[in-house]
């Protein structure tokens, strides 16, 4: 059973549609023993870094969650899903999970690039490595972004899709068991679904 972790902070309905539509048997949960419990993870999340963080510890889904990356369970963060799993964010004092050698960032954008924070809208992307999860998409793949922070990888070796605004940075990351997507697979219509049927096909 894949499961979504629900922390209060991001609507998770999406997300599970998304996976059925891909073919994975999946369900929404806040229980940690259903997370301890799973074959794969899926980390969304939408908000504030320290108030899902807070969330997390508080409801004994952190604990959880670090044992599940730690048995080499495939673990997939969306958005601030994604944020998490490094070791801290611009945004707030909270400590991330520290799973991935990297921090969040906000953007410090040149007022004459004529660009917005938050970054919102469609880009597409650079694949940086083969992976079983990207390999299906097409050249011209492109995913749905809303974000005022980016992922900074400390070993480039770790991204899996570059993407831009004002610079290159990160839009997906692959280290081992752990996949990061800073944009909405489960908003990105026919890319989204190839993504995700990628992850759904892992083996477990």
């Amino acid at each position: 059973m894949i499961v979504v972790v629900d922390c209060g902070i991001s609507n998770v309905r999406s997300v599970v549609n998304m996976v059925r539509r891909a073919g994975g048997t999946v369900d929404s949960t806040d229980s940690p023993e259903r997370v301890r419990a799973a074959t794969k993870v899926i980390l969304p999340g939408v908000g504030s870094f320290d108030r899902a963080m807070t969330n997390l510890h508080e409801r004994g889904l952190a604990e959880a969650l670090t044992e599940v990356a730690s048995r080499a369970v495939p673990m997939l963060g969306l958005c601030l899903g994604m944020q998490l799993m490094t070791r801290r964010s611009d945004e707030g004092e909270q400590r991330g999970f520290g799973w991935l050698a990297a921090e969040t960032r906000r953007f410090h954008l040149d007022p004459s690039a004529g660009l917005k924070v938050p970054h919102m809208g469609w880009n597409h992307v650079e694949p940086a490595k083969p992976d079983p999860v990207t390999q299906a998409l097409p050249s011209d793949a492109r995913f749905y972004f809303v974000h005022s922070y980016f992922v900074a990888c400390d070993d480039p070796s770790d991204v899996l899709l570059w993407t831009s605004h004002g610079s290159r940075f990160a839009a997906a990351f692959r280290r081992g068991n752990l996949w990061g997507m800073q944009f909405h697979p489960e908003k990105s219509h026919t890319f989204g679904l190839a993504l995700m049927r990628g992850f759904v096909e892992l083996p477990n």
